[in-house]
C-alpha cells in the first residue's frame, strides 16, 4: 500500500505543475483523498458489505465533491485534476495512468443491463466536462476533449471531440499517455460551426440575388 501511495503522489507531481511536494498533495488534494476512500469502499463492496460500501462512498462524495460508486474498478496512478463534479458509475473500469479533469461523467445511458458503464484504457486523458456514456471501451492512450459527449467506442491513441464526439485523430501524434494536451484547438465549437454555415448561406443568397438583378 505504501508503494502504491508513493507512486500515486509521484503521478500527481508529474501531471500537475502547481504541485510542490508529495506531502502537500497527500494532505490537500481531493483527488487523492477520493481515491483512498474509494479503495476502502471497494474493499467493502467486494466483500458484499454493500451498506458500508455505500456509506463510505457517500461520505467520500460529501468531503471531496467526487462521486465514485464502490463497485467501480480503478487502476494505478489514477490522477484527478481538481475533481469537483466527477461521477463514476458502478460498472466503470479504469486502467492505469489515466488522467481526468473536473466535471467528467463515466455513466450509463439507462438502457443497458449488467455492464452499463465505460471501460477506460491505460493512459487515457478525459478533459473537463466530458461525458462518456455506455458500456464500450475507450482505447489505450486516447484523448477526450473537454465538454465532449462520447457515445461509442474510441480507438487506441485517438482524439475524440464534439457532441456527439467524433474521432478526429488517430496515431499521428507523438504525444503518448495524454501529456501536453491542447484542450482548446482540438474542440469543435458547435456555435461557431453554425455561424459559419449561416454565413455561407447568406453569401450564397446574396450571390443568387445579384445574378437575378
Amino acid at each position: 500500500m505504501a508503494n502504491r501511495l508513493t507512486e500515486l503522489l509521484g503521478a500527481y507531481q508529474d501531471r500537475d505543475p502547481a504541485a510542490r511536494s508529495k506531502l502537500e498533495i497527500f494532505l490537500l488534494y481531493p483527488g487523492v483523498h477520493a481515491l483512498i476512500r474509494h479503495r476502502i469502499a471497494h474493499f467493502f463492496y467486494k466483500h458484499r458489505l454493500f451498506f458500508l460500501a455505500r456509506l463510505e462512498s457517500q461520505w467520500n462524495r460529501f468531503c471531496t465533491g467526487i462521486e465514485i460508486h464502490p463497485g467501480a474498478t480503478i487502476g494505478r496512478r489514477f490522477v484527478i485534476d481538481h475533481g469537483m463534479g466527477i461521477v463514476i458509475g458502478e460498472t466503470a473500469e479504469i486502467g492505469d495512468d489515466v488522467l481526468i479533469y473536473h466535471g467528467v461523467t463515466l455513466g450509463g445511458t439507462g438502457k443497458d443491463q449488467g455492464k452499463r458503464h465505460p471501460t477506460i484504457g491505460d493512459g487515457v486523458m478525459i478533459g473537463c466536462g466530458a461525458k462518456v456514456l455506455g458500456p464500450f471501451k475507450v482505447g489505450d492512450g486516447a484523448r477526450i476533449a473537454a465538454n465532449s459527449v462520447v457515445l461509442s467506442e474510441v480507438p487506441a491513441n485517438a482524439t475524440a471531440v464534439g457532441i456527439p464526439a467524433q474521432v478526429v485523430r488517430i496515431g499521428n501524434s507523438k504525444v503518448s499517455y495524454a501529456d501536453n494536451v491542447d484542450q482548446i484547438h482540438d474542440i469543435i465549437n458547435p456555435v461557431m460551426r453554425n455561424l459559419e454555415q449561416l454565413q455561407r448561406r447568406v453569401e450564397a443568397l446574396e450571390e443568387q440575388q445579384n445574378k437575378t438583378q
